[in-house]
């Protein structure tokens, strides 16, 4: 059984003192594909490197609404530039424009996130690539800007928040979905009923590590390995095995990221 773990950050000081040993263990464990996504500018560019290292990682670029500094539509051009220059490669790494979207938790900056949010989807469009959607507590103002702003190749609805009106939502625009860590969490609500409501066809599964990590290691600094637990855990609501959903959401990553 081999599994892709579609969400990660392999750049992340957290993994500092053990990257280059820890990257290959996860391969040699199953996980034979997965993605470094970036969230910064910084975040971003060493995401490409960690890429270009290992011919199983892939990784995307963006600025995520959490990493909006005073200068980040100077950021977004610069992400731009490197789409420009790297995408010219016939083996180019990168898959998607993303970690993108919005975050209200904090209710911080909500003007500038939606401007950088459409701003980065016509990049994803000047590219002809998915996003990748970061959403919390801003299910509305997502969802308006997606259909203010079609996205060619749709995207990912990453670290999927358990909101029944977000997933019909952005199930109907034709993005995909993508499970992490908190469907395994006891206390989280809605989750069998929110993964039933996913097709098979549009469902991912992610780690978004090192954070969230899922039952029965919750609390450790997470990785790829992890999403074994997910996996699990979906199997288990969808009455499937588990190397169905493995076989599926590998199936799933390799299309909307374009990766044979």
């Amino acid at each position: 059984m081999e599994l892709f773990d579609s969400h990660a950050h392999y750049d992340d000081d957290k993994f500092n003192i053990d990257r280059d040993e820890i990257i290959p263990e996860i391969y040699n464990s199953g996980i034979t594909k997965f993605m470094s996504c970036g969230y910064s500018l910084e975040g971003s560019e060493n995401a490409l490197k960690i890429a270009k290292k290992y011919d199983y990682i892939y990784c995307t670029l963006g600025i995520s609404p959490n990493d909006l500094s005073t200068k980040w539509k100077e950021d977004i051009e610069e992400i731009d530039k490197i789409l420009e220059r790297e995408l010219k490669e016939n083996d180019s790494k990168i898959v998607a424009v993303g970690e993108i979207g919005l975050d209200y938790h904090y209710d911080t900056n909500k003007e500038w996130q939606k401007e950088a949010f459409a701003m980065q989807i016509k990049i994803a469009n000047k590219y002809n690539l998915p996003i990748v959607i970061h959403t919390r507590d801003a299910y509305v103002d997502t969802i308006k800007i997606l259909r203010e702003n079609p996205v060619n190749k749709k995207g990912i609805l990453h670290c999927c928040p358990f909101n029944r009106e977000l997933i019909k939502d952005a199930l109907d625009l034709g993005f995909y979905i993508s499970i992490a860590g908190p469907v395994t969490f006891k206390n989280s609500k809605n989750a069998e009923e929110i993964v039933n409501m996913i097709p098979l066809d549009k469902m991912l599964i992610e780690t978004d590590s090192p954070y969230l990590a899922p039952e029965p290691v919750r609390g450790t600094r997470n990785d790829s390995r992890n999403v074994r637990h997910i996996a699990e855990k979906v199997a288990g609501f969808k009455g499937l095995p588990i190397d169905k959903i493995a076989e599926e959401t590998y199936e799933n990553a390799e299309r909307i990221f374009e990766i044979k």
